[in-house]
Order: structure tokens, then sequence, then C-alpha cells
């Protein structure tokens, strides 16, 4: 958590208050969490974007020639932006028309102004895959490297595949697409199956605004709750029944990470 519903609704919500607008400065008292913030001292936000769990942002020199910097901020586990400010407000970032405060209780969170797309700090970053609600995310390529993925739930969560998917949607796809975890090889018709579930789930995901968990460390800017939560079929449901076939889901550690699905839904070939 985040993962990119709750990152692209949050980008969505901070884009009219951002968009064109300078940045006069970035306060906060953590330089190697929040690297060379005064770089986007001010410049103009030209353009605010996501790349996966990241929110970039596109900052243009005073005298509006060339886009001379990027802003990127990782949220993290329990990193967001809000409105006001709180007592776990890590960075302040005042803009012309006002100020957005950026919290983060367990403090995982990064910024980094960068040259424009200078990624080469963030390895992460730099060899995400194709996001999973564009053109980029071609079916048969993704079928093409399932074949010999390694155990799939993994390989999902490196980025590598596909942009974005994160613990909660991971789970979320492979139980809508009746995969096992820890598949290691999946067939045609199985990674056919989770190209789609993913497509799926990010959308409706995306339209939902995120899920909040119980914990309710995801919110909205505007406070809000994500709502997807509610059509959860795997994640967090561990002990309740199947909405498929009435098994009960089960939880376990897959590659130190929580992971929950249906014994008899997602049966394991291998």
């Amino acid at each position: 958590m985040p993962e990119l519903p709750e990152v692209e609704t949050t980008r969505r919500k901070l884009e009219p208050l951002l968009l064109g607008r300078t940045i006069v400065r970035i306060e906060h008292d953590a330089p190697d969490k929040y690297r060379d913030t005064h770089r986007a001292h001010g410049r103009v936000v030209r353009d605010l974007t996501r790349r996966g769990k990241y929110i970039l942002a596109r900052l243009q020199d005073p005298d509006g020639h060339e886009d001379d910097a990027e802003l990127i901020v990782h949220l993290g586990m329990t990193g967001g932006f809000r409105y006001e400010p709180g007592p776990h407000t890590r960075v302040t970032l005042h803009t012309d028309e006002g100020a957005i405060y950026y919290q983060d209780a367990r403090k995982f969170g990064k910024w980094a102004v960068v040259d424009p797309g200078a990624y080469a700090s963030m390895p992460t970053l730099a060899g995400m895959g194709p996001e999973p609600l564009g053109d980029d995310f071609a079916v048969d390529a993704f079928v093409r490297a399932a074949a010999t993925c390694g155990p799939v739930k993994p390989w999902l969560l490196s980025q590598v595949p596909v942009a974005g998917v994160g613990n909660i949607y991971a789970d979320e796809s492979l139980w809508r697409a009746r995969i096992h975890p820890a598949q290691r090889r999946l067939t045609l018709d199985e990674a056919t199956r989770l190209h789609a579930a993913i497509r799926e789930v990010m959308a409706e995901a995306v339209q939902a605004g995120g899920s909040t968990l119980s914990d309710g460390t995801y919110a909205q800017p505007d406070g809000l709750s994500g709502l997807f939560q509610q059509q959860h079929n795997a994640y967090a449901r561990d002990g309740e029944p199947c909405a498929r076939c009435g098994t009960t889901i089960t939880k376990s550690v897959l590659a130190q990470r929580g992971t929950h699905h249906c014994p008899a839904c997602q049966v394991r070939r291998d």
C-alpha cells in the first residue's frame, strides 16, 4: 500500500491543485529521504503523471523555456497527501496558491528531484514494465514471459511484467484468473486470463478510488476513503468463504508477503 489505484486516485485529486502552479518551496527535515527538493523551488508544474506507484511532476524553469527538472514521489507503505497538516506530516509543499501536506506514519516514502528521466538511482522505476491500463500492456508479450515466470505472485510484484501491481491487486487478480499464487509456469490460457484479470481489477479499483483497509492508512487527499475493499474477493478475506465456490480463503506467506487464495479455485499444478 498504496498501489497503482491509490496513487492514481491521489494524482487525480492533486492535479487541479498543482498543474500550472509555481512551487515556492518544499519544507522537510529529512534530506536523505527527500532529495534535492530545493531544485523544485521557483519551478512551474507543467505536467503531473504517474508511472506504476510513482507520481511524477515535470517542472519548467521560471522563464517557461524548457522542462529542466522532475519531482518524483513514492508514497511507500503509509504515505499520502492531505489538504491540512496532521501529526504525521513530513513534507509541506508550498505553491503560489497555498500548501499541500505529505504525511507518512512509517516514513518509508521518498521524494527526489532529478533531471528529466534520470532514474539511474531508482532501479525499480527505471526498469518498470508497461502500465496495466495502457496499450503497451500487450497480451502476447505477457504470455511469453509468463511461460517461465517462476512463482507468479512475486513475479508480478517485481514490477517487471506490469507496473503498479502490489500485494492487494496481485491477490485479487490471481483469484479472478483462478491461478495459484505460487504457480511457476503459466499456460497460454492461464496467462491470457491473468492479463485480462489485471486489467479488470485495476480499472475497477481506480474507479472505486482504491482500497482503504482496516488500519485506515490510505485515504484520498480530501479525506475520502477508497471503496474497492468492498469488492475484495481474496485479499484480507482469510477465514471467509470464497465468493465463487464457498471454500474458505486461506492465508500463507510467499516471498515474505501475506498471500490469500482459494484452495479449491486456485489449484497449483506443479
